[in-house]
């Protein structure tokens, strides 16, 4: 909880502040730790939109007494020696970030994330920012396409803790970036280097987190952006449509969710007897549980068992430097006019500059900022 008699440092100046947003993760591959971190995320009314009276009894009496523990063993297949998957890329980033922009603002931005599920807590760094001066907050969660339990959700988050301070700073937030130049190009670039190495598929799987019909029925535009999102890389990659296909994952429950379902869209290609299919996660920009054990693990399986050879999986984004240059420029877009240009690119390449200075001209129509 934030307190709102706390204050900044009479000695620290006013600063921005940039706010990642993720998900979350469990603090451990373990049941003990996996029913806190399920507990929460399952009780959010923008993830699950049923009657509390119909789902409580559900999550409380049966899925929080057996899914830790087969959720539990799943990440551990995943778990890396830093942590989770997802909270040590979302922290690289977070890192990287802060640097590209001391090389391009002055005074640089202070750089955070948060976790909406999990740690660090959004709460705990909008405390941070506010004892380290920041009077202006741009909040960025790291989802490319806009949905209600995702984007939103943060969001919620965000606005309920500053509910609670008297003084709080100027918030601006960015809503999606599915079709933003640089996000685009750095998904098409990430493919290419690994054609190049590789070799090319009979057919490029993307996948993406799946939401329930319902949400889209309501008028979630998640859907439409996934597509739209599809359909930019395709044409970035030059491919016709009979060379990939878009499907979702993550389905839970028994409802009716975004179709075509990725593990059926899998065993199909493998009954078909494909080659080699490749799959890349460009609703992801970082690798977690559900593209290292759902995609690059299950789906395999799937895929092989049904009758298929060869299986790729493509890493997200995670931390490379186009992708670094893509959210700088997703930022520096939201930050004009709270912060001035600084007057030397410190260690940039000329290279970075002429990427720099093309995505932002690309990126200057993108209405980013609610």
């Amino acid at each position: 909880m934030i307190s709102p008699e706390s204050a900044p440092h009479p000695d620290v100046s006013s600063q921005t502040g940039v706010l990642l947003i993720n998900l979350g993760t469990p603090d451990a591959p373990t049941p003990e730790a996996l029913r806190p971190y399920l507990k929460q995320f399952l009780s959010n009314p923008r993830v699950i939109e049923l009657p509390q009276w119909l789902w409580w009894p559900i999550l409380n009496g049966i899925i929080l007494n057996t899914r830790p523990k087969k959720s539990a063993e799943k990440y551990a297949q995943v778990w890396m020696p830093e942590g989770s998957p997802l909270k040590v890329h979302t922290a690289r980033q977070t890192r990287l970030l802060q640097d590209f922009l001391a090389k391009r603002l002055h005074p640089a931005p202070v750089v955070q994330y948060a976790m909406s599920i999990g740690s660090p807590s959004i709460a705990e760094m909008l405390e941070r920012f506010r004892e380290q001066g920041c009077e202006r907050l741009l909040v960025l969660p790291l989802y490319p396409q806009y949905a209600a339990s995702s984007t939103a959700s943060a969001f919620d988050e965000i606005f309920a803790q500053l509910a609670k301070l008297r003084n709080i700073p100027a918030v601006r937030t960015v809503k999606h970036y599915h079709d933003h130049p640089g996000y685009i190009a750095a998904l098409a670039n990430h493919v290419r280097d690994h054609w190049a190495r590789a070799g090319r598929p009979d057919q490029l799987v993307m996948s993406f987190h799946g939401i329930p019909q319902s949400s889209v029925d309501k008028g979630d535009p998640y859907q439409d952006e996934c597509r739209k999102t599809g359909l930019l890389l395709a044409k970035a990659l030059e491919l016709d449509a009979n060379q990939y296909q878009l499907c979702f994952q993550s389905r839970f429950g028994r409802a009716e969710w975004l179709r075509p379902y990725t593990a059926d869209t899998l065993e199909q290609l493998g009954r078909q007897g494909t080659g080699r299919i490749d799959v890349v996660c460009p609703g992801f920009v970082s690798d977690c549980l559900e593209t290292l054990e759902e995609i690059a693990m299950e789906g395999k399986t799937i895929f092989i068992q049904a009758g298929g050879h060869q299986f790729h999986y493509i890493p997200c984004l995670n931390e490379r430097d186009n992708w670094i240059h893509a959210l700088g420029d997703i930022t520096l877009a939201n930050l004009q006019g709270w912060m001035s240009p600084g007057f030397e690119d410190k260690g940039s390449s000329k290279d970075e500059e002429v990427i720099a200075l093309s995505q932002g001209e690309a990126s200057s129509t993108d209405k980013n900022v609610d």
